[in-house]
């Protein structure tokens, strides 16, 4: 389960037009990357994202991922983090702690990118019902 804390503040990311792909520069970064994924059985499970905005987010809003299996269609939405029902993160960024205090510089992920299978999410089979979002854990 997801929990998700509305109180932490987010870096501003660039736009998308602005945000600079992957590219030749990259080539080490992206091998050292793969390596990493690899030596943890990982390679199939995460990948690479380009972080960017679109438009800004609340401190207490979260971006939604929801599919249409039939219309074979992904749609991303708002919704408030103390209310959404989707639990599981999709999408990190990496963030250093700012404190200064233990793990400082170490760095942490926070959430930029919700989404479930339950049947929140159009084509879903599941009807169950899910959990509710508790505080504790950071969200983008």
């Amino acid at each position: 389960m997801t929990n998700i804390r509305v109180s932490a503040p987010r870096t501003a990311l660039p736009r998308f037009e602005e945000a600079e792909g992957l590219g030749p520069q990259d080539a080490e970064f992206v091998r050292d990357m793969v390596a990493v994924l690899a030596k943890h059985g990982n390679l199939n499970r995460f990948g690479l994202c380009l972080l960017h905005d679109h438009f800004p987010l609340a401190v207490d809003e979260v971006l939604v991922e929801t599919n249409d299996v039939a219309a074979r269609t992904l749609s991303v939405h708002v919704e408030k983090a103390d209310r959404t029902r989707h639990l599981k993160a999709s999408q990190w960024r990496f963030v250093p702690h700012a404190d200064g205090g233990p793990g400082a510089g170490a760095g942490t992920c926070q959430e930029i990118l919700l989404c479930t299978t339950l049947d929140l999410c159009p084509g879903s089979a599941d009807t169950h019902e899910a959990p509710s979002v508790e505080d504790g854990a950071s969200a983008s």
